[in-house]
């Protein structure tokens, strides 16, 4: 179930990325999820279909949780940023990276999410949604896998985002990553159990 705010961030204007972009990408979930997975921003996928994870990093990510014994469904999935960043390369539209502003006209969003939702738990997948929830740069390795205090009071976990594991060119490597972030789910639901 997307959240109610859909309608209202496909108007948002409180940074240029609305501009290029398809429409806005709303988390969705359960209204009471216990766990609040959040990513950087739409890919070209999630900006066409308006639906948070629903490409190749999604993919590689309901392959993770479901290796974890984690049910999607029961999860809430959105983003730091809600609009797609991007440049165009012919016919393509290739990911382009949040800058520090972006992240925080966007945090405005995922605040009012988290509240909606009220999770026992926020996962930051990747730097950007760190960067968002933290309110600070955090370096992924130092923090990985800790049960870390959010500013506003809640509890944060930070790991890496799924498409890290789409960007590792050896099978060996990729395949102990995969591990590595299946561990840092299974760690997550023991969290909230």
């Amino acid at each position: 179930m997307s959240t109610r705010l859909k309608p209202e961030i496909d108007a948002c204007r409180r940074c240029p990325l609305y501009r290029d972009a398809t429409q806005g990408v709303a988390g969705e979930g359960p209204r009471r999820a216990q766990l609040m997975l959040v990513g950087e921003q739409p890919g070209n996928d999630e900006d066409l279909a308006g639906r948070p994870f629903v490409g190749p990093a999604g993919r590689m990510l309901d392959r993770a949780l479901g290796a974890a014994g984690i049910e999607r469904a029961k999860v809430f999935v959105t983003n730091a940023v809600k609009h797609f960043k991007f440049e165009p390369r012919g016919k393509r539209r290739m990911h382009k990276k949040p800058n520090a502003h972006e992240i925080e006209r966007c945090k405005w969003w995922l605040d009012k999410e988290r509240k909606l939702v009220s999770p026992a738990l926020t996962v930051a997948l990747g730097a950007t949604a760190a960067r968002s929830l933290f309110g600070k740069p955090m370096t992924i390795s130092r923090v990985r896998a800790e049960v870390l205090e959010l500013p506003d009071g809640g509890r944060g976990f930070v790991t890496v985002h799924p498409s890290f594991l789409l960007r590792i060119p050896d099978a060996r490597s990729r395949a102990a990553e995969l591990r590595r972030f299946i561990a840092d789910l299974r760690k997550t639901a023991a969290i909230i159990s």
